[in-house]
């Protein structure tokens, strides 16, 4: 009988945004999460959080608002036992930003990815010339605020004009009014096509694709369906020299591991190594790791053991 050798299973990694002094994960459990954003405490729907919170009740009662989630998915709404400003600043390294209620349960950031930023901030600080990054589902603009910061040259892209506006405000508020950011609303996969037919280039691409949404033109996104096409097509984009992909995925009914054949297949001509995992927060707490998205990422160069 003939032995086949076939190649080790990923290691995947659990990565926790421990460098925050403006947000704390209090403590989870209940299917809700207790956090502090500012000067805000704010209690969450949280499905990941199976087990008891470790804090009493009485802290849990002293959130400023929660958001009550309604049968259908995605909907609810913030019930408030103080009011709150209509929108603060918070702060995270040398970075400022807004962040507000609203009909969603998010607030205009999401703490977990700062481990993405940190690591893009990494690779970004250590190219030999200034690269060209592309965000794609860029949302409120944390990741493209910290890339320039870092010495890119960024391009942001989101269907939503809403969101776009309040990357900018998150831009000046951060003081990078002249930094070379450049702000499109269009759909992803449209957007990185027609790039292809341009001829552009980039050295790195950030993507954040939702489990489902629409462009500005009514185009529809379909994680499954579409994401195949989209890795293709950013495939396509990169520059001979590329430093970096990042993918993140919430929401879905995939694997780390999925991810990361993905991105591994994707780069296979270049050279480099992919990295994948679970992205989370620590609880103050009871120490318990929340898990709140899977990624993968990959980077030239050779692996660090």
């Amino acid at each position: 009988m003939t032995q086949t050798f076939l190649p080790p299973l990923p290691a995947l990694d659990l990565l926790s945004a421990t460098s925050w002094q403006d947000y704390s994960l209090l403590d989870s459990g209940g299917g809700f999460k207790l956090e502090q954003f500012g000067g805000a405490r704010l209690m969450r729907p949280e499905p990941e959080a199976v087990w008891q919170p470790a804090l009493p009740e009485s802290e849990w009662k002293k959130a400023d608002a929660f958001y009550k989630p309604s049968p259908e998915e995605n909907g609810g709404h913030w019930e408030y036992r103080k009011k709150l400003p209509e929108r603060w600043v918070m702060h995270y390294k040398d970075l400022s930003f807004w962040v507000q209620t609203s009909a969603s349960r998010h607030l205009g950031v999401f703490p977990e990815q700062s481990c993405q930023w940190d690591w893009a901030d990494t690779v970004i600080k250590q190219a030999i010339k200034t690269p060209k990054v592309l965000n794609l589902f860029g949302y409120t603009g944390m990741a493209s605020l910290a890339a320039v910061k870092s010495g890119a040259v960024v391009t942001h892209l989101d269907a939503s004009r809403k969101v776009v506006l309040w990357a900018k405000d998150n831009q000046a508020l951060s003081r990078l009014e002249t930094a070379p950011i450049r702000w499109i609303i269009d759909d992803a996969l449209k957007f990185v096509q027609r790039e292809i037919r341009r001829g552009a280039q980039y050295d790195g691409i950030i993507l954040d694709p939702p489990k489902f949404g629409r462009g500005p033109k009514g185009e529809v996104w379909e994680f499954y369906k579409l994401l195949p096409d989209l890795l293709e097509s950013c495939r396509q984009i990169l520059s001979p020299d590329a430093l970096f992909v990042q993918l993140t995925a919430y929401a879905v009914k995939a694997s780390a591991a999925t991810l990361y054949y993905a991105i591994n297949e994707m780069m296979a001509a270049y050279k480099g190594y992919t990295q994948a995992g679970e992205i989370g927060l620590t609880e103050q707490s009871a120490g318990r790791f929340l898990s709140t998205a899977i990624y993968a990422r990959w980077r030239c160069g050779e692996i660090k053991t």
